[in-house]
């Protein structure tokens, strides 16, 4: 029997990420021994696929059991869909079976869509790993040695066995919309591993270069604006001098709200110089 489980489906979209000059953040040290065990996976690109979500999370442990291509870490599809991560795909093990999979890990982490009446229980992973990573680490924040996390995937299209979920403490479930829950596995792997990096402290946003303080438009310079737009807006027509109603306190306005700068004065200005032009035909 099969337990109901995230289905698969096959697509990816190249999303880089890049520290200040274009060098890749360093990841924070991972305290907890963390595993990503992928079971029976059909499609070589999903394994490329989850090599690169895994990544960019900072982890580096993968392991497939039984896959369908015995080859799967070196073909060509799984190294294009890797995108770079390929050190994850040669480091990572193919093994039989689960039980081989799971040397130095302690807490068994399914992935599930739908809960069931048996079993571990179903928890949503940001509020299970947030609980896992206190528990899992020491009081001054050092991780126990006993302590190793794997976060298990079944096949694309089945998911993963009722007897492997029930080998697990706990059925992650990722919430989705209801009326749709099929997540590609790649996808499904990129969600749990985010999860569990925030939980574990997360990345430090690269700092922002400094681009200095932005010099904004006085308002004389202002104001000279508004008084050769009038002049251009009664010239094309527009503005009715005799009747100007609020138009020229309302452009004031929104040029207030735009706090502009003098170089947005001067295109302004252009603007309406063109404008004035295109009117005398010159």
């Amino acid at each position: 029997m099969r337990a109901a489980t995230m289905r698969v489906l096959y697509f990816c979209t190249p999303w880089p990420l890049r520290g200040p000059r274009g060098a890749p953040p360093a990841p924070p040290k991972t305290p907890v021994k963390t595993r990503f065990i992928l079971i029976q996976t059909s499609h070589a690109g999903n394994v490329g696929a989850a090599a690169r979500a895994m990544k960019v999370m900072g982890f580096d442990d993968l392991v497939l059991v039984d896959p369908r291509w015995p080859d799967v870490l070196t073909r060509e599809e799984t190294l294009q869909r890797a995108s770079g991560a390929t050190d994850i795909l040669a480091h990572a093990r193919v093994v039989a079976t689960l039980d081989e999979a799971l040397d130095g890990v302690s807490h068994l982490c399914a992935t599930a869509m739908t809960p069931r009446d048996f079993g571990p229980p179903t928890r949503a992973p940001r509020e299970h790993l947030a609980s896992l990573a206190q528990t899992a680490g020491g009081s001054e924040g050092e991780a126990d040695a006993e302590v190793g996390v794997a976060f298990l995937f079944g096949p694309e299209r089945f998911g993963m066995s009722n007897a492997d979920v029930y080998r697990c403490h706990v059925a992650l479930q990722i919430p989705t919309d209801p009326a749709y829950g099929s997540l590609n596995l790649a996808a499904a792997i990129q969600v749990i591993a985010y999860e569990w990096r925030q939980a574990l402290g997360g990345f430090a946003l690269p700092a922002n270069p400094d681009i200095g303080v932005t010099l904004l438009a006085d308002a004389r310079a202002v104001s000279g604006l508004l008084t050769h737009w009038e002049q251009a807006l009664v010239e094309i027509g527009f503005l009715d001098p005799a009747a100007p109603k609020k138009l020229m306190p309302r452009l004031n306005q929104l040029f207030n709200r735009a706090r502009l700068t003098p170089e947005e004065i001067h295109i302004l200005r252009g603007i309406a110089k063109a404008m004035s032009d295109a009117k005398r035909g010159l």
